[in-house]
């Protein structure tokens, strides 16, 4: 998933917006997962109950940018060349996620991650290596108890997934008309909102592990969102609203923090609400946020900021997570204002460090790979 602007936009229109939309997403992401160590496990208990719908917008932000950046340079760009564009902007962050998890690891041992304390050193330092490759593992090599397929740094499942919708969209996506597109878009749009309808959750939680119906979830959350971003490039229908950033934000955080609609007896009344957040509130978000104007400079830096910050703090926040909620569990923290504190402050330090791993690991690497893989394959 990525969570990024293009590295190919110097002579196009810049989308401000759309920067600090990935930033508003990605801080409602961590407020989640802040929160989520306190409900028992019950996704009706959830806070902030919506917030793993990010990921899909996420998704229909990323076929919308990857789009605009490369549907004109098909005629002068390889395949290959298309992917090494994108892992020069996501693998980086990929690794220090890996590493980072593997660092915090042990200080994870609790009756939340049975697990922890009997894995030996040898296989935490595996699983880091292949997870900063972002191969999926399977449940049998599961060292946390969670059954996830990069279980140093849980995230990472979605841009496992956002590396199969740029492939799709390299090999076949880029190659349709809008008319095939746009059949695509609608058939995918029936089997997200049958999931979501007749489905066993009513919910589009799930992705992250590597079995068939995990599987499942995951494809049907990316196919969707990621076409209808790709179709609402090239239909180019921007909604044009005064003050675009501070709706759009508005609307995103309201969206992603209703509590759970339903109980387990009438599942279909929150799938329908996620459909049609998913299928067409989404979209429209980011045909307000590109076709919005920011004038204030003020306003633009801190889109600038949210959005430069957004990839890292997604990808890089869970280790923290993960430590936070194992000293609940140990300690046996009630919700309260202690754990209001700590959360407060786990949250400022995802933020942080999202920032320090931008400024002294993930630019200059970039950098630093642009030029030496990029720049020379093209000279």
């Amino acid at each position: 998933m990525s969570l990024s602007s293009s590295p190919n936009l110097d002579t196009k229109q810049h989308y401000p917006i759309l920067d600090g939309l990935r930033g508003v997403a990605a801080v409602m992401v961590v407020l989640m997962h802040t929160n989520e160590v306190f409900d028992d496990g019950s996704r009706f208990k959830l806070m902030i109950n919506h917030a793993y719908l990010a990921v899909d917008f996420f998704f229909a932000l990323s076929g919308f940018v990857v789009a605009y950046a490369y549907d004109d340079r098909w005629s002068k760009m390889t395949q290959w060349e298309f992917y090494k564009r994108r892992l020069v902007r996501l693998q980086p962050m990929v690794v220090i996620g890996s590493v980072v998890g593997a660092l915090l690891f042990y200080f994870q041992a609790s009756p939340m991650f049975p697990l922890v304390a009997g894995t030996p050193v040898w296989k935490v330092l595996l699983l880091m290596i292949i997870g900063a490759t972002l191969l999926p593992v399977p449940v049998s090599m599961d060292i946390r108890g969670w059954q996830e397929m990069h279980p140093l740094d849980g995230p990472a499942w979605s841009l496992f997934y956002e590396y199969i919708a740029n492939i799709l969209y390299a090999t076949l996506l880029r190659r349709f008309s809008r008319t095939l597109l746009s059949v695509v878009v609608v058939l995918a749009a029936a089997l997200l909102a049958g999931y979501l309808l007749f489905g066993n959750e009513g919910d589009l939680i799930g992705g992250w592990s590597l079995t068939g119906d995990q599987l499942f979830i995951g494809f049907t959350r990316v196919l969707y969102p990621f076409c209808a971003g790709v179709l609402l490039c090239r239909i180019g229908k921007l909604i044009r609203i005064p003050h675009a950033f501070g709706w759009c934000s508005l609307i995103m955080i309201v969206v992603l923090s209703i509590p759970r609609i339903g109980d387990e007896h009438s599942l279909w009344m929150n799938g329908l609400y996620e459909a049609v957040i998913v299928i067409g509130v989404f979209p429209v978000i980011v045909s307000m946020g590109a076709g919005g104007v920011i004038h204030h400079p003020r306003s633009a830096r801190f889109c600038k900021f949210l959005g430069d910050i957004s990839y890292p703090l997604y990808i890089s926040h869970y280790p923290i997570i993960y430590t936070y909620t194992a000293w609940i569990t140990r300690n046996k923290i009630p919700f309260g204002p202690k754990a209001w504190v700590v959360g407060a402050g786990v949250v400022a330090a995802s933020v942080t460090l999202a920032y320090g791993y931008l400024r002294l690991y993930d630019a200059p690497v970039r950098e630093w790979l642009r030029k030496k893989v990029l720049v020379r394959s093209r000279g």
